[in-house]
């Protein structure tokens, strides 16, 4: 298929249209919204349906722990969708590359929101037991999985290549949103109006999802199609190891999810260490989503940073650093003995802490922004499904295994000790990664090698 036959192309390829240098001021680049209005409606029917599903997010671990008080009953959460959403993400890419896009991506939305709608339910029902809600939240992990990969692999073919910086800063203010008003939200609602209304309201929202993708032109395979089988997925596989970047940006990724992701002990935290339950729970997350914001909004001089594996790396160790302190931060609260119930907050604490997650969530951002690039630029259009897939699985399953760690490390020895040595793995193994693979570290923007 040439790309006059593909109109999701015909957006950024139009003969005699010049291509958009990136900007170097300080404040996010807009061009890719002004530029290919698609995007510019996938991005923002996706920026306000997430908030709805960070929602969720916050919910279900509260409601795990009100029905358990336990850390680890909400670590399962993570542990029971682990491996259903590793499967699916690698075949969901290898669909992205078979299938029109954006019909794929309206089915793994119609799932997702049903999903949600039956957790609606069950709350309004005041079901008790945990398993209904583990089983619905394993179903609504998988096609939100399907649904990220095949949304992320139709953005190349709405926006030139010079634009993805800016396209993956943009998506980072509104991940900052969705992770800023979501888990806020979710813990005055939680703390109100009950979890009935808060999945009930993530329902509501979920239709501005349904706007952005249903406006989407076509997005069809490029070249031969590949069948929809095992081989077509191991083909994908088989292509990350001709492509040590790619490779090396996954890496450095899972190490920093795997022993930096505290959010599975934040219902533990307000209640033991901190105070304020639900709501100490709300801020933290924000927290994280609030320096994602922060960096995206003044990101106007990343499209220009040419080392983006230096950067990647630089980043991810400020994640680590972030996270010891956070750790720190605990630890003295658990020596001064905590908290003797929910309804007193130690604000010296919690202030410290979350700033901790600001510059967390900042630096995870800017590290998130160069690997999504990295992928976007290397990789060919016909193989950008799979390796997609292969990103969102590690995106989205290396928190899931960092909640694991975190909950079996907590219910082992205390809330504190997660964090902190495991800021400190974070640091070293990234530094010695990347100065091993020099390849890595030397990857130049204007010449993408994957």
């Amino acid at each position: 298929m040439t790309d006059s036959e593909n109109p999701g192309e015909a957006e950024h390829d139009s003969p005699g249209t010049p291509p958009d240098a990136p900007r170097t001021g300080i404040f996010a680049d807009l061009t890719p919204l002004k530029r290919s209005p698609a995007f510019a409606r996938l991005w923002g029917g996706n920026a306000v349906a997430g908030i709805g599903t960070q929602m969720t997010i916050v919910a279900i671990g509260l409601h795990i722990y009100d029905l358990t008080a336990s850390t680890f009953a909400v670590s399962l959460v993570a542990l029971f969708a682990l491996v259903p959403m590793l499967v699916f993400g690698l075949y969901g890419g290898m669909l992205a590359d078979a299938f029109d896009r954006r019909k794929l991506a309206l089915v793994t939305a119609v799932i997702a929101w049903s999903s949600t709608v039956t957790l609606a339910i069950l709350a309004w029902l005041h079901v008790e037991q945990v398993w209904p809600f583990y089983l619905v939240m394993t179903i609504n992990t998988v096609a939100a999985t399907v649904l990220g990969t095949t949304r992320q692999a139709i953005l190349p073919r709405l926006l030139p290549i010079e634009l993805l910086p800016a396209a993956s800063a943009l998506t980072g203010i509104s991940a900052g949103v969705m992770v800023t008003v979501g888990p806020a939200l979710a813990g005055v609602l939680v703390a109100t109006v009950g979890v009935q209304w808060t999945f009930t309201t993530d329902v509501v929202l979920f239709a501005f999802a349904f706007a952005g993708i249903a406006s989407l032109p076509k997005i069809e395979p490029q070249g031969e199609v590949r069948s929809t089988g095992f081989a077509s997925i191991m083909e994908g596989l088989r292509f990350l190891k001709t492509a040590p970047n790619i490779r090396m940006s996954f890496i450095v990724d899972i190490v920093a999810m795997t022993f930096g992701q505290p959010r599975v002990m934040f219902p533990a935290v307000g209640t033991l260490l901190l105070g304020g339950g639900a709501i100490t729970v709300g801020v933290l997350t924000a927290g994280v989503a609030v320096g994602a914001f922060i960096t995206s909004v003044f990101s106007g001089r990343l499209g220009a940073l040419r080392r983006q594996g230096l950067a990647i790396r630089n980043s991810i160790a400020v994640f680590g650093a972030a996270t010891l302190a956070f750790g720190v931060v605990l630890l003295i609260a658990a020596l001064s003995g905590g908290v003797a119930s929910e309804q007193q907050v130690n604000w010296p604490a919690l202030i410290a802490a979350t700033l901790c997650m600001v510059v967390a969530g900042g630096a995870d951002n800017v590290s998130s922004i160069f690997r999504m690039t990295l992928l976007q630029a290397s990789a060919p259009d016909a193989m950008r499904g799979r390796i997609q897939g292969v990103f969102t699985v590690v995106v989205t399953g290396g928190p899931r295994v960092g909640d694991l760690v975190a909950g079996a490390v907590t219910a082992l020895t205390a809330l504190w000790v997660p964090p902190l040595f495991g800021g400190i793995l974070i640091v070293l193994i990234v530094w010695m990664l990347v100065r091993t693979h020099p390849r890595f570290a030397n990857y130049d923007a204007l010449d993408p090698q994957r």
